[in-house]
């Protein structure tokens, strides 16, 4: 089994939170721990439940911690130690925002086709350096990739930083240049540990089987490519910068004291 943290799977949990509200007026270990001790080991437990049920869900919470922290912080994070990956514990304590950004998540999350550099200022302004957000990408150790988003690696002709045989493979899973968006045609980020939170991601971009633009830039940027090296050589130094990423991820511009509400229904914010 692999393992992973989650953070905006509090969205499928928050009525539990909203029982456990502290009253407190900043982010910090243990948030709960006067008005409900086993605040966190509650929902963990009912997180491992549900990861039991659907595992592959477990990327989709990585990918949502990416996605909900990124644009205007997250609302919540929460560790969750069943996949391989890191165990670290992050701060709880805040709050809900009163209005949805998402008209804004095409401006603030960096697309797989940006350059290095764009990606790299990206992350920089919420305040994760260089080595952080070559960490962060090794998320794409695990879950998958629509064809509709690699294929112009392939076709009409093969990326030629891409390593022949496995473009062979991409076709194979991929076998025409214009793929039906509906359709579940996809390739596994890692072939070798797909469910896996490791540093086989970093192997993969020095064979040059690095599955989309973003990550094969890796290896080819000055800045980057150093760390790259690093982390494909020890497995731990990719985790212990990971899990520093991630912290500094989950603690951009949280909504803290009286910022925001605690939503009563986490799809719609309070009625006055």
């Amino acid at each position: 089994m692999a393992r992973t943290i989650s953070s905006a799977l509090i969205f499928l949990l928050l009525p539990l939170l909203l029982q456990f509200y502290s009253g407190k007026s900043e982010l910090q270990f243990n948030y709960y721990a006067q008005s409900c001790p086993r605040a966190e080991e509650i929902i963990k437990e009912q997180v491992v439940r549900l990861y039991s049920k659907h595992g592959n869900t477990a990327v989709s919470w990585v990918r949502n911690l990416f996605h909900d922290c990124m644009v205007q912080s997250c609302d919540a994070s929460l560790l969750l130690e069943t996949l391989g990956g890191p165990r670290f514990e992050m701060k709880t304590g805040r709050r809900d925002s009163t209005e949805s950004y998402g008209a804004a998540v095409e401006d603030s999350i960096p697309n797989h086709n940006d350059s290095i550099s764009l990606v790299l200022s990206r992350f920089q302004s919420i305040g994760v350096d260089v080595e952080g957000t070559v960490a962060l990408l090794g998320s794409h150790s695990v879950g998958r990739v629509h064809c509709v988003n690699l294929v112009h690696r392939i076709y009409p002709t093969v990326d030629p930083t891409m390593d022949p045989d496995y473009a062979e493979y991409l076709k194979r899973r991929c076998p025409t240049p214009d793929p039906d968006p509906q359709a579940v045609l996809y390739s596994r980020n890692d072939r070798e540990t797909p469910m896996i939170l490791d540093n086989n991601y970093y192997k993969n971009l020095l064979g040059h089987k690095g599955l989309l633009m973003v990550d094969q830039q890796l290896t080819s940027d000055p800045l980057t490519s150093p760390y790259v090296e690093k982390m494909a050589a020890d497995n731990g130094y990719f985790h212990d910068q990971f899990s520093r990423a991630v912290v500094l991820l989950s603690e951009n511009n949280p909504l803290t004291g009286d910022q925001g509400e605690i939503r009563k229904d986490c799809r719609f914010v309070n009625s006055n």
